[in-house]
Order: C-alpha cells, then structure tokens, then sequence
C-alpha cells in the first residue's frame, strides 16, 4: 500500500526562499511540496484548491502580513502553520503573536548563504514539518494577545512585593506548543506563587521577549534568568535560548545557575539539565510539570525529580499539540499525575497547600489521569 504524503503549501514572498524551502522538503520521500505562493491572497486561493495538511508561512510579507493572515485562517480553516520568521526582535514578537493565534511551531528564515548549513537546517525543517502534520492546532477564538492581568499594585512602584525565599520550588520544561502551554499555566498562578523555573526550547532571539510577554500577562514577575540570582517567592525565570538554566543551593537560598555546555537531547537549553538540577538541589521540596513537545528531553530528568521524591505532573494528549515529551515521562512512570493543560495550575495551587509530602505515592498504580 503506498504511504500518503506529508502535503505541503509554502507561503513567502522571496521567490529565493521558496525554491530553497521547496527544495530542501522535496528531498524528503515523506513529504511533497503541492504549491507555493507569494502572498496571503494567492495562499487563499491554493488552500481551497491544493487542500495541504502543513502550510509554512512567511511573517512579513506584502499586501497581508502572516499574523493577519494566520488569525483568519485559524479562525475558518484551523490547519497546522510553522511560520518562517527572522531572527530579529520584532521578528520574535510577530512570531510569538503567531504561536498565541495558534501556529505550531516556527523556524528561522534561511539565509541567503544558506548552503553551508544546508543539511541542518533541512533536518531541522523536515522535523517540524512532519512534527505539525502530527499536531492539534487549537482553533483561533477571540483575542489571543489580549492585555495582562496585573493589576496596578504590581505594575506600579510603591507596592514591592516581599523577598523571602521558599522552600517550595517549581520547574517547568516544554517544547513545541509549550509558549502557550507555560503561557496558559503562569496566568493561573497566584502572585505569591512559589518560586518558578522554566526551560522552553527557543532560540536566543526570541527568549528575552517570550519572558517579557509572559510578564505582562502573568500576576507573577516574569524574566529570563540571570546567573547566581536568586530564586523568589512570586517569580519565575526563563532560560536564556542559548545557555542551560540550572537549579543550585546557596546556603538556604535556591539561586539560578546559567552553563554553557554541549548540547544535551540535541537541545541548549535542556529541560532534562533542568529537572536533574532541580531533583538534587530541591529534592521532594519541588514540583515538575512537563508540558507538550516533540521529542523526548525531559522525560528521564523528571523521573530523577520524581524518585527524589518530588511531585510530578505530565500535560496529557488530549491538551498537547506533541505529545513527544509528555508521552515519554508517562511511558517512564515519571509522572504522579497526568493532566490536561486548564488543569495543571489549579493542581498546582492545591499542591502547594496541601501539607502531604511530596511524591508519596503507589509506584504499583497508574499515575493519577484527570479528564
């Protein structure tokens, strides 16, 4: 029986850019590349003809932009969509605008020189092209970028909030589809939230402004991390795109730690560094939570998490655009809970004031699944 093909309809405005995506997808035997088109209107008109199952979109381009392209197309023919952005800082706002309407994934526009890294990045295109054929898009409702929730004591000076360390700490490790996920979990926190740390796969250029994002839409205070500060009560710390972010002790304090190693599970930063750091600083003081993704980084550090007797919670599939992983640390029995996304902040808060200790549960049962 002959296996269907990955259809794919590439959308930019450089003609160079679309034969060099066409190219590069072709060489897949998984994937055929239907169509291209240089504008929004075109990409009209071949969807309806063309029928793909991924489409890749180009940010800026002329007579309609992506993201305007992208909120309409959600909102009447929800599809998976990588967007194709530069690498630049109002690139990572568009972008991430893109990711909150409900684009998949997104990729760094080739550079015209691209041949020297031609196998890369192909590798890395074909991944998430076939990684979105596989995704739940969730449809476009309303206004995703809508104002944040703090209210005046937190946005203006003269209400400092205390700085008292915690005991309690939470890690968090995501990739694809985790910019709305951790997005969705921070604005269910209470301001006075434990201490939070959080790796998302994202390229360096755009993780300053994820963390700037997530602070003005979260009641806690939101930044990317800093080597040697100190974990707070009420904050949470965003690995920087190209450095490690791990959890250490100083004395009673819990501080981030940034490292500049290797690549680990193909990724820097590593959500697996992160639960291993935080499984041996923390202990069964900590709270894991492992959202959606492609892949598997994660899931061992959070079974050292949870065999340090920390608490864990998996994002379960129904909720996950990937289920990578997620589905991982569940096959690893690394989870105590699984459960979906609207879910996870509320067991979060009833975990925190729940004086049972951590991780204290029957290894011979399931975790624990909410529908």
């Amino acid at each position: 029986m002959k296996t269907r093909h990955i259809r794919v309809l590439i959308v930019d405005d450089s003609s160079l850019v679309r034969r060099l995506l066409t190219e590069m997808l072709s060489s897949d035997p998984a994937i055929e590349v239907v169509g291209t088109a240089g504008d929004a209107y075109a990409a009209r008109d071949k969807i309806k003809a063309l029928n793909p199952d991924v489409l890749t979109l180009d940010v800026e381009m002329p007579k309609m932009d992506g993201v305007t392209f992208l909120r309409n197309l959600m909102r009447l023919r929800p599809m998976p969509v990588v967007m194709v952005s530069s690498l630049t800082e109002q690139g990572a706002s568009i972008t991430l605008d893109a990711l909150a309407i409900g684009a998949v994934d997104f990729l760094a526009k080739p550079k015209i020189d691209v041949a020297a890294m031609f196998g890369l990045y192909r590798d890395e295109l074909v991944a998430k092209i076939k990684t979105a054929a596989n995704a739940r898009p969730r449809p476009f409702r309303g206004d995703a970028l809508a104002p944040g929730r703090k209210g005046l004591d937190t946005t203006l000076p003269g209400s400092p909030r205390p700085f008292r360390t915690t005991d309690h700490i939470i890690a968090i490790g995501a990739s694809t589809g985790g910019t709305e996920a951790i997005k969705d979990v921070l604005m269910g926190c209470e301001p006075d939230t434990p201490g939070i740390v959080i790796t998302q796969h994202i390229p360096k250029a755009f993780s300053a402004a994820f963390a700037r994002r997530l602070d003005s839409l979260s009641r806690m205070t939101v930044s990317e991390a800093q080597d040697g500060q100190q974990v707070l009560r009420g904050h949470a710390y965003l690995a920087p795109g190209d450095r490690h972010l791990m959890l250490s002790r100083d004395g009673a304090r819990y501080v981030c730690s940034l490292d500049d190693g290797a690549p680990v599970n193909r990724h820097k930063p590593s959500v697996d560094v992160l639960f291993r750091s935080v499984a041996h600083a923390a202990g069964s003081n900590a709270i894991g939570i492992i959202l959606t993704g492609m892949g598997q980084d994660g899931a061992l550090g959070l079974r050292e998490m949870r065999d340090a007797g920390a608490h864990t919670i998996a994002q379960d599939a129904a909720s996950s655009v990937v289920w990578g992983m997620p589905g991982e640390a569940v096959r690893l029995d690394a989870a105590v809970e699984v459960l979906p996304l609207d879910a996870i902040s509320r067991a979060l808060h009833q975990r925190i004031t729940d004086p049972t200790p951590h991780g204290q549960v029957d290894r011979h049962h399931e975790p624990r699944t909410h529908s």
